[in-house]
C-alpha cells in the first residue's frame, strides 16, 4: 500500500520564503499549498485536510495569532506552528499559550525548520495510543478528580513542543510526572535527561550544562559533551530550577530560545533539539520581584503549566498508591506481598503527607520491615507520627472546610488534659498550623501570613521560634 504524502499548509505574504520554504519541504517528501492571507488560509482548511500548517504572524489582513485560534478549535488534530522576527519572543510564547505547536524564527533555520516539521507530523497511530494509555495509567496512579483533571492536560500538553512548568509540594512527583510529558510526545524516542539545579555547584554548571573544550580551563583535559546537547532530539529536564544561578539563567534563556549553545571555551555554536520541562517547589514569581529570577527565563519556560496536587486532596488514591508500593517492593525486596489491615487503611486516610508520594513510600517501606506476618497493622506504621494540621488524636466530629482540608471541632475530649503540659501542647498546635498554610502555599510566607490573618514579621517570628526560618535575613 502506497504511503500518503504529507500536505503542509504555508502562511506568509513572503511569497519568496514560502517559494523557499517549499523546495524544502518538497526535497523532504511534502507536498505544500501556499496562502497569502488569514482568509485564504481559513478557506483552504474548509476544502483540504492538512497534515501541518506554518503561518507567518503578521499578514496582511490580520494577525496570524487569530489563525492558530481558528485551527486549534475547528482542526485540533492538525499542528500548527508560527514564523516570528528574531527577538519577537513575546508573540511567540502567546501562539503556545493558545495552542500552537511550536514556533520557528526569521530567518529561518533550515534544519530547525526540518526538526518542526518531522515532529509535526509524527503523530500517534491507534496502537501507539493505546499503548499511551496504558503508561499513563502504570505511571500516573490515582482515580481522584485531581489526578483525572492531570490527565486531560497531559493529553494536550504532550504533543506540544512548547516549554512545560511544573509545580507542586517536595515530593509530589514532578520527575515523574516531567518522564510521562516525554514520554507521551512525539520525541519519546529521544532522550530524557533530568537534571536537579540545586544539585551541581555553582562554578561547574556551565561547564555540566554545555560542555567545554579541552585545555577551556584547569582539569578540563579532555573535550567535554553537556548535558543539555545530551538532550538533543529529546527532553530537558531542570528540576528546581529557581536554584539556577542568575548569570546561568541568562546563557539557558539564550539556548531555550535559539536552540544554540557555545561550549566552554569554544568559539563555535552548536544547534541543539530539545524540549525544556521545569519544575519548583519556590515560588517564581516571587523569586522574580525579590530579583531572583530573571522575568524574561520566567516567562520563556512558563507556557504550559501542570500543578501537581499534594497527597492529601486526592481522597481514596492514598490507598492506591500503598497497595501499589507494597507491590513494588515486595517484589524488589524478593519477600511474600502483605496486605493493610482496615485500621491500617484509616491511619493512612488520616495523614497530612507534608512529605506527599514519596513520604508514603517510606512509611510503606518501613511497615513492611516491621511487619512480620502478612499483614501491615497500625503498630507497623504508627512509627511515624499522626500528622495532620492539627496533629492531636480527635475523639469528637470533624468537618471539611470548602477546601477538603479536615477541621477538628474539638482536638481532645473535654474531660482530657494534655500529658505533656499545656505550653508545649499549645505550641506543638501552633507549629502545625504553621507547617500547614506554608504547606499549602508551597512555602510563599507572604501568601501564608495573609491566610493566616497575620503580618509577614510576626509569622517570621514564629518561623524562628520553631527553628523553620530556613531564608536567609532579608
Amino acid at each position: 500500500m502506497a504511503i500518503k504524502q504529507p500536505l503542509v499548509l504555508l502562511v506568509d505574504d513572503e511569497e519568496d520564503l514560502c517559494l523557499l520554504m517549499q523546495m524544502t519541504l518538497a526535497r523532504m517528501g511534502i507536498k505544500t499549498h501556499l496562502a497569502y492571507r488569514v482568509e485564504q488560509a481559513k478557506k483552504f482548511f474548509t476544502e483540504f485536510q492538512y497534515d501541518a500548517c506554518l503561518t507567518d504572524l503578521n499578514l496582511p489582513d490580520g494577525n496570524g495569532l487569530d489563525l492558530v485560534k481558528h485551527v486549534t478549535h475547528n482542526y485540533p488534530n492538525t499542528p500548527i506552528a508560527v514564523l516570528t522576527a528574531y527577538g519577537n519572543m513575546d508573540i511567540a510564547i502567546a501562539a503556545l499559550k493558545a495552542g500552537a505547536f511550536d514556533f520557528v524564527s526569521k530567518p529561518v533555520n533550515q534544519t530547525h525548520l526540518d526538526q518542526l516539521i518531522q515532529k509535526a507530523l509524527n503523530r500517534p497511530r491507534p496502537e501507539q495510543e493505546a499503548a499511551e494509555t496504558a503508561l499513563e495509567n502504570k505511571l500516573l496512579i490515582g482515580r481522584s478528580t485531581p489526578i483525572q483533571q492531570l490527565r486531560i492536560a497531559l493529553k494536550k500538553i504532550a504533543r506540544s513542543q512548547a516549554p512545560v512548568f511544573i509545580t507542586g509540594e517536595s515530593g509530589t512527583g514532578k520527575e515523574v510526572v516531567a518522564n510521562l510529558v516525554h514520554r507521551l510526545s512525539n520525541r519519546s524516542e529521544g532522550p530524557f535527561i533530568a537534571i536537579n539545579c540545586g544539585a551541581i555547584p555553582a562554578e561547574l554548571m556551565e561547564s555540566e550544562l554545555f560542555g567545554h573544550k579541552k585545555g577551556s580551563f584547569t582539569g578540563a583535559t579532555q573535550d567535554k559533551q553537556g548535558l543539555i546537547l545530551s538532550a538533543h532530539g529529546g527532553s530537558l529536564f531542570l528540576d528546581e530550577i529557581a536554584e539556577l544561578p542568575l548569570n546561568m539563567q541568562v546563557k539557558l534563556l539564550r539556548a531555550v530560545q535559539e536552540k544554540k549553545i557555545r561550549p566552554v571555551g569554544s568559539d563555535q555554536e552548536i544547534d541543539v533539539d530539545f524540549r525544556v520541562i521545569s519544575a519548583s517547589h519556590q515560588d517564581l514569581e516571587l523569586l522574580v520581584q525579590q530579583g531572583r529570577f530573571r522575568q524574561d527565563l520566567f516567562f520563556r519556560i512558563h507556557v504550559m503549566d501542570i500543578v501537581l496536587p499534594p497527597l492529601r486532596e486526592r481522597g481514596q488514591d492514598i490507598l492506591l498508591l500503598a497497595s501499589h508500593f507494597i507491590q513494588k517492593i515486595s517484589q524488589e525486596w524478593e519477600v511474600s506481598v502483605k496486605t493493610l489491615s482496615s485500621r491500617a487503611e484509616q491511619f493512612l486516610l488520616q495523614q497530612y503527607f507534608p512529605g506527599n508520594v514519596r513520604e508514603l513510600r517510606n512509611i510503606i517501606e518501613r511497615a513492611i520491615t516491621l511487619s512480620d506476618d502478612e499483614t501491615i497493622d497500625l503498630a507497623h506504621l504508627q512509627t511515624a507520627p499522626l500528622r495532620s494540621p492539627i496533629a492531636m488524636p480527635t475523639t469528637s466530629f470533624s468537618t471539611q472546610d470548602e477546601n477538603d482540608h479536615t477541621v477538628s471541632a474539638s482536638p481532645m475530649g473535654s474531660k482530657k488534659l494534655p500529658p505533656e503540659g499545656l505550653e508545649l501542647y499549645l505550641e506543638n498546635i501552633e507549629k502545625e498550623i504553621l507547617l500547614n498554610a506554608l504547606n499549602l502555599t508551597h512555602w510563599n510566607r507572604t501568601l501564608a501570613a495573609k491566610k493566616l490573618g497575620m503580618t509577614f514579621r510576626s509569622l517570621r517570628y514564629r518561623l524562628k521560634k520553631f527553628g523553620l526560618d530556613t531564608e536567609d535575613d532579608e
